[in-house]
């Protein structure tokens, strides 16, 4: 298209009109074709497909109940932290071991540890000089894997 045109190139080559101008003899003017947002139906509120009805209440939690898993959530919402969860699934860890799997500064490492284990998601045990961490339970671990999966799935 020449530099004189009055036709605009936008996203994907689309020709729009410049306001104010007028078309060339011979030549159409190019618009684009976009869907009106009132040519799109509205959804039906409260409609489930055909093939699945819809589900019945889920159970409800106290508020204390809500309040705990809430933090629980935010202490393993670091990707470190996720990284130590993962790491401590197998077996238990010692500081150094998880500085050298995860290639992060020992501080760090201990900072993330603090967090976790006041979350209790993470219980140390003193063996000798070390502190050896080990997860409280499995079912923290199910939790970090599934948000993995669902991270790799979207990727």
């Amino acid at each position: 298209m020449s530099s004189g045109s009055t036709v605009h190139e936008a996203a994907g080559g689309i020709g729009c009109p410049v306001p104010g101008t007028s078309v060339p003899a011979g030549r159409a003017p190019v618009t684009a074709a976009v869907p009106s947002v009132a040519a799109r139906p509205a959804p039906e509120p409260d409609v489930h497909s055909p093939e699945r009805p819809a589900p019945p209440p889920g159970p409800t939690r106290t508020p204390a109940t809500l309040a705990v898993a809430g933090d629980l959530l935010r202490a393993l919402a670091a990707p470190v932290r996720i990284a130590i969860v993962l790491q401590l699934r197998d077996s238990a860890r010692c500081v150094h071991e998880l500085v050298d799997a995860l290639g992060v500064a020992q501080p760090l490492i201990s900072q993330h540890l603090r967090v976790l284990k006041a979350a209790d998601v993470v219980v140390g045990e003193r063996h000798g000089r070390e502190v050896m961490y080990r997860l409280v339970d499995e079912h923290l671990a199910h939790i970090v894997v599934d948000a993995v999966a669902h991270a790799e799935e979207d990727a």
